[in-house]
C-alpha cells in the first residue's frame, strides 16, 4: 500500500483496482440502501484539488447512494445531498 494525494497519481494497474472497487461499492449500496434515481441511483465523485472541493490530501472515492427526492434538483449532482456539507468554506 502506498499513499495518494489524489486519482492522477496512481498507475493504470491501480487505477483498474480502484474501478472494480467502486464496481463492488456500488453493488454493495444497491443492495442495502436501493437508490432509485435514472443513472443507476449512485453518484461516484472524485475531488482533485483544493478548487475542485478537495479538503483531504490523499485520493478517496465517495460513492453515494441516491434517492427520488433527496434533494430539489438532482441534476447538480452531490451538491446538496448531505446537508451539513451544503455550504463548504475553502481555506487558502
Amino acid at each position: 500500500h502506498r499513499h495518494f494525494a489524489d486519482y492522477f497519481g496512481i498507475t493504470e494497474a491501480e487505477r483498474n483496482e480502484l474501478w472494480a472497487l467502486v464496481e463492488q461499492g456500488k453493488e454493495i449500496a444497491e443492495e442495502r440502501h436501493q437508490p432509485d434515481s435514472s443513472n443507476i441511483g449512485i453518484n461516484v465523485l472524485i475531488n482533485v484539488g483544493k478548487w475542485a472541493g478537495q479538503s483531504i490530501n490523499h485520493l478517496h472515492i465517495h460513492v453515494i447512494p441516491r434517492y427520488k427526492g433527496d434533494v430539489d434538483n438532482p441534476k447538480g449532482g452531490v451538491r446538496a445531498v448531505i446537508p451539513d456539507r451544503r455550504h463548504c468554506t475553502i481555506v487558502e
